[in-house]
C-alpha cells in the first residue's frame, strides 16, 4: 500500500505506468463526483470538474522531478482552489480537497493508497450527509417583526419572549419604508415548539397586525 508504483522506474517514466495512473485518478475521481452528487443538489459543471482534478493534479506531480519542484507543484496544486470565482459551500471546498488529495497520491505512484482512503473518506462523506449529526435544532428560530416607527423596540416584546423563550437575542434593526417602520431580526430558541402560533399571535397583537417571519435558525454560514 505504502509503496509507490513509481518507485521501480529507472530513467523516467513509462507509458505503461503513466496511463495506469491516469486510470485509477479518473476512476477514483468518478468515485468522488458520485457521492458528491448524494449529498443535495449539484451542477454538471462541477461534477466534471471532480471527476478531472485527480488526473490533472496527478499529471502536474508527474512533470515534476526534483523534491523542490515537487514541494513547488504541491503549494501550486492546491492554490487552484481559487478557480471559483464565486463563493462555494464548505461541501463544494472538501469536495475540491478530496479530488485534489487522489491526485496528489496518484501521481506520486500511492495507488492502493488513494483507493483505500477514497473508500474510508466516501463512506465517512455519505455517513454524515444522512445521520442528523450537527444538524441546528429545531427549535432555533430566525424571527423577524416589523413594528411601527412610534415604538420603542428596546423591551416590547421582552414579556412575550420571556414566557415562550428560553435564549432571546435581538441581531439587528432596520429601518424600512421610508423609516415609517424598523424591522427587527430576532434569534430565539423556543420552550415549546409546539407553542410557536400562540406567541407569534400575541406579537402580532402587539405589533399593530404587520408583518412576522418566523423560519429555521440561520446557524453559522456554510460559505468558505
Amino acid at each position: 500500500m505504502f509503496t509507490s508504483a513509481l518507485s521501480s522506474l529507472e530513467g523516467g517514466l513509462s507509458i505503461e505506468i503513466v496511463l495506469l495512473c491516469t486510470g485509477v485518478s479518473l476512476l477514483l475521481g468518478f468515485v468522488v463526483a458520485f457521492i458528491y452528487t448524494r449529498q443535495g443538489s449539484y451542477t454538471k459543471n462541477f461534477v466534471m470538474t471532480l471527476i478531472l482534478l485527480p488526473p490533472l493534479v496527478q499529471m502536474v506531480i508527474m512533470l515534476v522531478s526534483g523534491n523542490l519542484g515537487a514541494g513547488v507543484a504541491v503549494m501550486g496544486t492546491f492554490g487552484l482552489v481559487r478557480f471559483r470565482s464565486v463563493p462555494g459551500s464548505s461541501k463544494d471546498i472538501a469536495s475540491i480537497f478530496f479530488a485534489m488529495a487522489i491526485g496528489l497520491a496518484s501521481g506520486m505512484g500511492y495507488l492502493t493508497f488513494a483507493a483505500l482512503m477514497t473508500a474510508v473518506v466516501g463512506v465517512v462523506f455519505l455517513l454524515l450527509g444522512k445521520i442528523p449529526f450537527g444538524e441546528p435544532k429545531f427549535n432555533e428560530k430566525h424571527l423577524k417583526v416589523m413594528i411601527a416607527e412610534n415604538l420603542d423596540y428596546t423591551d416590547i416584546f421582552d414579556d412575550i419572549f420571556e414566557e415562550y423563550t428560553k435564549e432571546c437575542c435581538l441581531q439587528r434593526v432596520k429601518t424600512t419604508n421610508l423609516g415609517s417602520m424598523y424591522e427587527l431580526e430576532y434569534h430565539i430558541t423556543l420552550r415549546d415548539v409546539g407553542r410557536e402560533k400562540e406567541m407569534l399571535d400575541e406579537i402580532r397583537c402587539r405589533n399593530g397586525n404587520l408583518t412576522i417571519i418566523c423560519g429555521r435558525g440561520h446557524g453559522i454560514a456554510d460559505e468558505l
